[in-house]
Formats: C-alpha cells, sequence, structure tokens
C-alpha cells in the first residue's frame, strides 16, 4: 500500500504489482499519493486524494514540486485506485510533474471517473488535453514570461476547453499580470471557463494581486494556495 510521503520528501512505499507484465498504459510512475485539503480551483476545500505522477518536461521557475522530477516507482493502476478508495474521499486530483507526460494518465483518468470519484486534473497546458476523459474536470495552466516557459503554451488547448474546465495563470509580477490581462482578453477566455489569478508564493504579495484584479475590473477569479497557507510550502500536504 503507498504510504503518505513525508518530510524528506521521499515517498515510502511497500510493493504492490509493478511487474514487466503490466501493459504500459495500465501502469503509471507515481512519485506519491496522499490525502489533503484541495488548496486551488473550483474544488478548494475539499478533502481530496491527490495522485502525483513522476516527470516533467519543463522547468517552470516558481516550481514547487521539483522533487516529483525524478525517481518515482511504476504501479499498475487497479493498485493506485484502491490506494485511492483506501484513502476515503470523494475528490481526486492526479497532478504531477506533468501528469499527461504518461502515457498511462489518461487511462487512470478514465477509470479514477468510471469508478465514481469527482476527478481533476492539473496540467501544465504544454501537452495535447484532447484525449482526457470528459468527465475530468481539466485545470490548465497558461504560463506567464517571468515562468520561463511562455513559449511551450500550446494555444490548441484553448479551443478544446469546455465550462466545467479551469485556465489558470501563475502571476510572479507586475509584467506578468498585465500580460495574462492582455492574453485573456484577446483569447476572450472568460467566455470559455473560469480563469484563474494566482500569486507565485513568497513572489507576489496575494493582497497586491487582488488590488490589481479590482482596479481594472477584470472578470477573473482570484485564488490562494489554500494548502500552503495551512501547512507552508511541503511535501505530501
Amino acid at each position: 500500500m503507498l504510504l503518505p510521503q513525508t518530510a524528506d520528501r521521499r515517498p515510502q512505499t511497500v510493493r504492490l504489482h509493478t511487474m514487466s507484465t503490466v501493459p504500459t498504459p495500465a501502469r503509471v510512475k507515481l512519485t506519491e499519493i496522499f490525502l489533503s485539503i484541495q488548496g486551488e480551483a473550483d474544488a478548494v476545500g475539499w478533502p481530496t486524494v491527490f495522485v502525483r505522477l513522476t516527470g516533467c518536461p519543463l522547468r517552470c521557475r516558481y516550481c514547487d514540486t521539483e522533487y516529483a522530477f525524478y525517481g518515482g516507482e511504476w504501479f499498475a493502476i487497479a493498485d493506485v485506485l484502491q490506494r485511492v478508495r483506501d484513502l476515503g474521499a470523494r475528490h481526486v486530483c492526479v497532478t504531477g510533474g506533468e501528469p499527461l507526460a504518461q502515457k498511462g494518465c489518461t487511462t487512470l483518468l478514465k477509470e479514477l471517473c468510471d469508478a465514481g470519484f469527482n476527478v481533476s486534473l492539473e496540467t501544465s497546458g504544454a501537452l495535447d488535453i484532447s484525449d482526457v476523459d470528459a468527465r475530468v474536470a481539466r485545470v490548465v495552466d497558461v504560463k506567464t514570461p517571468a515562468s520561463g516557459e511562455v513559449g511551450r503554451n500550446r494555444p490548441e488547448n484553448l479551443a478544446l476547453l469546455k465550462a466545467g474546465d479551469q485556465l489558470k495563470f501563475v502571476i510572479c509580477d507586475r509584467n506578468d499580470y498585465e500580460w495574462s490581462r492582455e492574453f485573456v482578453k484577446h483569447h476572450a477566455l472568460t467566455e470559455r471557463c473560469t480563469v484563474l489569478f494566482s500569486p507565485s508564493y513568497q513572489q507576489v504579495e496575494a493582497a497586491t494581486l487582488a488590488q490589481w484584479i479590482l482596479d481594472d475590473r477584470l472578470p477573473v477569479r482570484f485564488q490562494v494556495q489554500l494548502h500552503k497557507y495551512l501547512w507552508g510550502d511541503v511535501a505530501g500536504r
């Protein structure tokens, strides 16, 4: 059974079905599975099981999950589902790293939906979201200039967004805010789905970003990372 990650950021596990005979789409490489309070997006505040997949092709300057870039361990999706059930929450968030970088991610998402969970996906916006099960709430990043990865944004994803999805902009400074404001307007994004503006942790004061939004009467949803206000910047929370 997978156990929550400890403070030293090394996942604690015991061996499950990790045999090489498990087909690739039926397994995923995991960094951790844990129960916490959802700190972002439309499901904020709900007890949520987080399934963190290993690996990411991006290197955002503000990344707070660099420990998920490497390592991890392969597990059969059936075993992942059982651990999620054991943790006892209705909401499940599949995150990373960049979860869609793994072939098994879309299979995992579908099976979580089939099992009756309320499922969300946190993705960088750099990879194709078209194969994600329609029942999944897709929380898609738009990378800002200060992220260092603005060139990795995938414009094709914007046309795929539906009302239950969310676009997230992590704002690092005033230039990021102005760039994001114009990006939202240019693409009429608030007509497609909920748009989230979030201050980069310890880079922009939450009150400062909130005031910028109010000054411009910008029709976006302000959010903070609630879990960091509760527990700080620690893994497994």
